[in-house]
């Protein structure tokens, strides 16, 4: 044979037709899901992320009503006979809107009942927030427990009542702007 013509084993044949390998659809199929996956998973993260949001800050906005309400109806609850004009005014600077003005139009026969009353000390035993109305108001349902002792010293009265404590804040800082009690 000539030196043209020789053929070595490893040598690759030009004229004979090799079979295609089979395509392989794995990774196509496996990248095509992932790639509709993937935007899925963000939305939906996204959407969590959302809803989250909203209820952490509705509870930080109902925690922040029923803090100021708490104190407010602790303090109220609380008469001082000796500092009955101390205590008048300190309500009424915390009032706005109709629970202002009928405090204010009733300040000197709250007064006179205050400085006639024996002291007592005022406590809130449960609150919640009912429900918040279109103008940013919250209305709140208070228990309270009112501890008074008799002239004599030698016993306690208890009393509750329950109350329904409209409030908005006003500015940086919360108001009453209805105090009803309910029977």
């Amino acid at each position: 044979m000539s030196p043209r013509r020789r053929t070595y084993a490893d040598e690759r044949d030009y004229f004979t037709v090799e079979p295609t390998p089979p395509r392989r659809w794995g990774l196509a199929i496996v990248s095509s899901v992932a790639g509709l996956l993937l935007p899925a998973a963000i939305t939906a993260s996204a959407l969590m992320l959302v809803s989250h949001e909203t209820d952490r800050r509705a509870q930080l906005r109902d925690a922040a009503a029923l803090n100021y309400v708490h104190g407010f109806m602790t303090a109220y609850t609380t008469l001082d006979p000796f500092n009955a004009n101390a205590y008048a005014d300190r309500v009424l600077a915390q009032g706005t809107g109709d629970f202002a003005k009928m405090f204010r139009e009733k300040m000197n026969e709250i007064v006179i009942q205050v400085a006639r009353a024996e002291p007592t000390q005022g406590t809130v035993v449960e609150a919640g927030v009912q429900r918040w109305n279109d103008n940013g108001s919250a209305d709140v349902l208070v228990a309270t427990k009112t501890t008074a002792k008799t002239p004599d010293g030698k016993s306690t009265i208890e009393s509750g009542n329950r109350w329904v404590v409209t409030a908005i804040q006003e500015g940086q800082q919360w108001k009453i702007s209805q105090l009803i009690q309910v029977i």
